[in-house]
């Protein structure tokens, strides 16, 4: 891996789990030793992160930028459009058998979500598998790298909401319908069941965020 590369998800993932929480000011000199990266990788990862949204450029340097209730509004709003009509392309064009298969996991994955020890990570793998194969099923490459793009942060929304076993099980089942209209080639139940599905998350999300929170994650 080149070094620019590794510089550059190591920073995302610190900044993705709130371990650089907002207004942290990333100075050269500290985060090239702490990775163990010379300075100018370092400015080529640094870039890379502004491009995207997660840090800014000011008078203190490169600084890790915050996610505000207003911000969370703007990536939801985004999302639906985005996500909406990738369900659509994808019960047009996608695979029945794919998505039924992941209807069946969506259904179990419960059992993920409310045993004695949540298996979250490989819940939120499974969720994973779901939007990759709804990328591929599109056909459209700009539309991918779109969404990949606004899932970098929709991670570091998801790690401000409580992860409530409650909210995850219906977030299943409703996944579980959105991959169930997508494997009955229907697009317009496909974007409707993405549509109930963001506006559920983002009633959750808006009602569990709080400021405090980000220090859990520090």
């Amino acid at each position: 891996m080149r070094a620019s590369d590794k510089a550059y998800e190591a920073l995302r993932d610190d900044i993705i789990e709130w371990r650089l929480l907002p207004g942290t000011v990333l100075a050269e000199v500290e985060q090239s030793e702490r990775l163990g990266v010379s300075r100018t990788p370092l400015r080529e990862a640094l870039s890379r992160l502004t491009a995207e949204g997660l840090t800014t450029t000011g008078g203190r340097g490169v600084v890790v930028t915050d996610i505000s209730l207003d911000d969370i509004d703007e990536l939801f709003e985004l999302r639906e459009t985005l996500e909406g009509k990738a369900a659509a392309l994808a019960a047009e064009r996608g695979d029945p058998e794919t998505f039924d298969a992941l209807r069946r996991e969506l259904l179990r994955a419960p059992e993920l979500i409310g045993g004695q020890d949540p298996a979250l990570h490989d819940y939120y793998g499974l969720v994973g598998r779901l939007d990759a194969a709804i990328d591929a099923a599109i056909s459209n490459a700009y539309l991918a790298q779109a969404m990949r793009s606004l899932r970098v942060h929709l991670v570091r929304v998801r790690r401000l909401a409580a992860d409530d076993a409650a909210r995850l099980t219906a977030a299943a089942a409703e996944h579980a319908a959105i991959a169930e209209a997508i494997a009955a080639g229907n697009p317009r139940l496909a974007e409707a069941a993405t549509t109930l599905h963001l506006h559920r998350s983002l009633s959750h999300v808006k009602a569990t965020h709080t400021p405090q929170q980000k220090e859990h994650h520090g």
